[in-house]
C-alpha cells in the first residue's frame, strides 16, 4: 500500500511539474522546439528517483527491488498519463495550431496529425519511465557482493570462497 501511495503522490507532482515546465516554455515561445523536451527526462527522472528514495527510507530493511521498481514505474506512468492528458487538451482545445507549428519546425516530407503527436508523447514518457527506473534501481538495490550474497549464486568458485571466509 505504501508503494502505491508514495508512487502516485510523486507521479502527480512530477506530472504537474512537467505541465508547468511546458507552460513556461510556451510563455517564451519555445514550446515548439523539441530539443527542450530533453528536460522532461530530467524532470521525470527526478520524480522517479525521489519516489524510490522516499520508499527506501520508509521501508528501511524490508525494502525490496520489486517494491522500488514498482514505485518507479507507477510514478513515471502516472506522470506520463497526467502530462499526456494535458497535452491532449492543449493540442486539441487550447492551441489547435500547435501540431502544425510543431511539425513545420522539422523539415519532413510528411505530416503527422494530433493523434500521432499525442501517441509519441505518451510512448516517450513510458520509455523514459522504464529506462530511468531500471537505472535508478541499480543505485538502490542491495549488493550481492557480500559473503551472504555469494551463498545465492550458482558459481562453484564463489561458494568455495565463501566457505574459506567462514572458516577463518
Amino acid at each position: 500500500m505504501e508503494v502505491q501511495k508514495t508512487a502516485l503522490k510523486y507521479g502527480m507532482i512530477t506530472g504537474v511539474v512537467l505541465i508547468i515546465y511546458f507552460l513556461l516554455l510556451a510563455l517564451v515561445g519555445l514550446h515548439t522546439h523539441a530539443a527542450f523536451s530533453a528536460a522532461n527526462v530530467l524532470i521525470t527522472g527526478t520524480g522517479i528517483y525521489l519516489a524510490i528514495q522516499k520508499l527506501k527510507r520508509i521501508e528501511k530493511e524490508s525494502f525490496r527491488y520489486q517494491f522500488g521498481f514498482a514505485a518507479g514505474i507507477v510514478t513515471g506512468f502516472s506522470a506520463t498519463v497526467i502530462f499526456t492528458l494535458f497535452s491532449t487538451l492543449y493540442i486539441t482545445e487550447l492551441n489547435p495550431n500547435f501540431t502544425q507549428e510543431f511539425m513545420t519546425k522539422w523539415e519532413f516530407d510528411w505530416f503527422a496529425g494530433n493523434g500521432m503527436l499525442i501517441l509519441t508523447i505518451f510512448l516517450m514518457g513510458l520509455a523514459t519511465t522504464v529506462v530511468m527506473t531500471l537505472a535508478f534501481m541499480q543505485l538502490f538495490k542491495d549488493s550481492w557482493n557480500t559473503i551472504e550474497g555469494s551463498k545465492h549464486t550458482l558459481s562453484k568458485h564463489n561458494n568455495v570462497k565463501s566457505k574459506k571466509r567462514t572458516n577463518l
